[in-house]
């Protein structure tokens, strides 16, 4: 929205950015509707029963409308209601991305901002996506608290050390964006920018294709889980029984204190750097830790891993915790 060169509101370029806009304009006028009529009835009738030098009047008799007052009370109270209901659906559609969203990678640290894609293409303050295509980022940080925002879009996220978090849009609207940090993570935040570059799909092939890549995410996590050894635990012919890798990702698992967790990308990060966190039940906690000992970068890496096995196994949920023994002595009894 803008005039002779002027905004007056921020573009918006998904579907998701628009119903924002329509809920904030939408409550703005609410609060106006509410407060104005208080506030002239305020004036009014401060004026109209001001202090006079007769003292009041009490004998007046009282004339109240029932109908009126809870309607005054009602009403709101529906309207407000009814705001909550369609943010809080907003809320809900924004962390529940479809199934088949494209993947990209983030790192926020001081004071950039590195996405890399599945296939190996690495990016610095610049996020490329293609037009029309429900694209998830997974972000992590790599030092202090961040927060990524790309205002064309609407959304906001924070971005933890030690957690996994993430965020989804479909951008339907070719261009060159702003893309922030919204949250002060040192001397230099301001700094921390860059942009969002929408293509359409067409050109993200291309653009994907002609770039030299090398080792995608996937096959840079894989050298790293051998060269760190994981492969001499998870392996298959590992001499040290650990949990099998290869069906984990997306699947329950039980753990050793009761309760059963899903293998998302936070529990295997936790599994990476907090092995002792949350131990598979019937299995040792023998795992050392990583925290310390590989980057953020690698991280990433390792968790692309372990969740393309998964892709490649063609399974998609079920049984981390029915293939997995509950009590070694019954697998030892089996055999």
């Amino acid at each position: 929205m803008s005039w002779a060169g002027i905004k007056f509101w921020p573009e918006a370029i998904s579907a998701h950015a628009e119903n924002v806009d329509a809920l904030a304009i939408s409550f703005f006028a609410l609060i106006w509707a509410l407060a104005v009529p208080i506030g002239v009835a305020l004036v009014a009738f401060a004026w109209r029963y001001r202090r006079s030098n007769d003292g009041p009047d009490r004998q007046q008799p009282h004339h109240g409308s029932a109908w009126l007052e809870w309607g005054w009370m009602i009403l709101p109270f529906l309207l407000t209601l009814a705001f909550f209901v369609w943010s809080a659906g907003l809320y809900r559609d924004q962390h529940h991305p479809p199934p088949d969203a494209r993947e990209v990678y983030g790192v926020g640290l001081q004071w950039m901002w590195k996405f890399e894609h599945p296939g190996g293409q690495r990016e610095i303050n610049r996020l490329t996506v293609p037009a029309g295509e429900p694209v998830r980022v997974v972000l992590t940080s790599q030092d202090v608290i961040h927060s990524l925002f790309l205002p064309p879009l609407r959304i906001r996220q924070d971005v933890v050390p030690g957690l996994t978090t993430s965020l989804w849009f479909e951008a339907e609207e070719p261009g060159v964006y702003d893309l922030r940090c919204t949250e002060f993570c040192g001397v230099s935040h301001s700094r921390m920018t860059g942009e969002l570059v929408v293509l359409e799909p067409a050109e993200f092939e291309a653009w994907l294709a002609a770039f030299d890549a090398g080792p995608t995410l996937a096959e840079a996590g894989e050298r790293l889980y051998r060269d760190l050894g994981c492969s001499g635990c998870h392996g298959p012919n590992a001499a040290v029984r650990a949990p099998d890798l290869a069906h984990l990702y997306r699947r329950p698992v039980p753990l050793e204190r009761g309760e059963t967790v899903i293998a998302d990308e936070q529990y295997i990060t936790d599994s990476i750097l907090m092995p002792e966190r949350d131990v598979v039940a019937g299995y040792e906690p023998v795992m050392p830790s990583f925290e310390g000992v590989i980057e953020e970068s690698e991280l990433v890496a390792l968790v692309a891993f372990i969740k393309s096995m998964a892709a490649e196994d063609g399974m998609d949920g079920n049984a981390m915790g029915a293939d997995a023994p509950s009590d070694p002595a019954e697998e030892e009894d089996a055999e």
